[in-house]
């Protein structure tokens, strides 16, 4: 057969080809790798060779954890291949580097990064439910998630508050004037959106003398912010948790006291109404009160959030923030909407005071006030 000078294959810039399927590759990698780390966390495969604090076998690690260790050797193959553990050819023993070990076996440490896995389980788990959300427009609710979602979720943002909201966020706010009410008043304060609780439940313990709400629509999520809120020792004087939307939820209940300050972590840009959310906030907040919006990172502009970090968002807020939020009808702002949106949306609610307040590689934290 005559070849076509005009055929797309005649074209081709075969480099540029080969480059794209060498990206394509690396990302199916991580893709089947990540189920791989989702197991390795299930079985205590990390932990046990942090335990160890040693060079292990394969049927050293089987012992360990209770597992075949056939599996494991193959496990063991694929996390050495992408540097998750290092590998001696010599006596074809495996160990966990410290630093590894920080981020996927260390619940304290404050690089933690194991949560994220166990939510990109649920997208997974999900993907026929996101399809036809793409399909109809329909949305998909937080709720219909699998349930992944919202422990990991809970275990990804829980390394970040801590590093960050009572050292650095929180001061950030008013000149310092909310962390100063905080310590030394008995200050009233709402998290709306709260999930499992996990920042509800970081500013009670730092702050004793105030009381911080949590207001979720997820009744699940309610349920385990009230688990973990009892394991961590704190009493009902300190922290409360109630079902309630960013919009109708209630004034303190002793004589309708307003809000201190009204916090919003990295949930705003996924609610049906987020303009409305403002405005009841506004409505729910003492006169020289604060809102301090958490959001992730990012530019006004598409094209300046096309990095490693803008895609995991992107991808998160195709799965999860803009079904959503389109859901409910809501204008589906998304995970990157940047910060002139997210200006005008607090500013439509009626505020007349904005600010970024402080920012993280990860998080940009806005201050509203009336």
């Amino acid at each position: 057969m005559e070849n076509n000078p005009n055929s797309s294959q005649n074209n081709i810039d075969q480099k540029k080809l080969q480059n794209f399927m060498q990206v394509m590759l690396s990302d199916l990698g991580s893709a089947y790798s990540a189920v791989l780390v989702y197991i390795g966390d299930k079985l205590g495969l990390y932990k046990a060779m942090k335990d160890a604090g040693r060079s292990i076998t394969s049927q050293e690690l089987a012992d360990m954890t209770g597992t075949s260790e056939r599996n494991i050797r193959e496990w063991l193959a694929n996390q050495a291949a992408g540097g998750y553990v290092m590998y001696n050819a010599e006596t074809q023993m495996y160990w966990l580097p410290k630093e590894n070990a920080m981020a996927l076996a260390d619940e304290n440490s404050l690089v933690y990064s194991i949560g994220a896995f166990q939510g990109t389980m649920s997208y997974f788990k999900d993907a026929s439910k996101i399809t036809e959300a793409f399909r109809t427009g329909r949305g998909l609710s937080w709720g219909e998630h699998d349930p992944d979602l919202f422990i990991g979720t809970e275990r990804f943002f829980k390394p970040g508050y801590k590093a960050n909201l009572v050292s650095s966020w929180i001061p950030s706010l008013d000149n310092g004037r909310i962390e100063e009410k905080l310590k030394n008043e008995k200050t009233v304060v709402a998290d709306i959106g709260c999930g499992h609780g996990v920042s509800t439940i970081i500013m009670a313990k730092a702050y004793p003398k105030s009381k911080f709400i949590g207001f979720d629509n997820h009744p699940a999520s309610i349920e385990r912010a009230r688990e973990l809120a009892k394991e961590e020792g704190l009493s009902g004087d300190q922290i409360s948790f109630e079902i309630s939307s960013a919009t109708d939820y209630p004034l303190y209940s002793n004589a309708n006291k307003q809000y201190d300050l009204i916090a919003f972590f990295d949930c705003l840009h996924d609610l049906g109404d987020p303009v409305g959310a403002a405005s009841h906030a506004l409505k729910s907040l003492t006169q020289d009160g604060t809102v301090m919006f958490v959001e992730p990172f990012a530019k006004d502009r598409v094209e300046d959030n096309f990095n490693p970090l803008g895609r995991l968002f992107y991808a998160a807020s195709a799965m999860a923030c803009v079904p959503g939020s389109m859901a409910c009808n809501g204008p589906a702002l998304g995970a990157q909407a940047g910060e002139t949106k997210i200006r005008e949306v607090v500013m439509a609610g009626g505020f007349k005071q904005f600010r970024r307040a402080t920012q993280t590689p990860f998080n940009i934290v806005y201050e509203a006030r009336p």
